[in-house]
């Protein structure tokens, strides 16, 4: 399985609401197993720069694929890329993934 997750600044704090609203267009998509789209809670005092995060699970490189290529992807391509500042974007697979219980337990 692949996890496909961003991460998004807005421009702007009036367009928080803008970028949430396109952004939900993804959820529409039939080629995710999960896929979420969520405003940042900010509770980590270090780090409260990001304001939106999309989360995605995905079975194949195939299904990621036909995500990316469906057009309400580029809808709302089109409508938050304006509102937004940055985007930062990771996929990896959960097999590959390096998990500790130990390490977790530590953090």
């Amino acid at each position: 399985m692949i996890r496909h997750i961003v991460f998004f600044t807005a421009a702007s704090s009036s367009n928080l609401e803008p970028i949430l609203d396109g952004l939900a267009l993804l959820t529409k998509i039939p080629h995710a197993r999960r896929l979420e789209v969520a405003q940042n809670r900010k509770s980590d005092p270090a780090s409260k720069e990001v304001d939106v995060i999309v989360y995605g699970e995905f079975g194949t490189d195939a299904e990621l694929a036909a995500y990316k290529a469906h057009p309400l992807y580029q809808e709302a391509i089109k409508r938050v890329r304006p509102l937004r500042e940055l985007r930062f974007a990771a996929d990896y697979e959960i097999a590959a993934a390096r998990t500790s219980l130990g390490e977790n337990a530590r953090q």
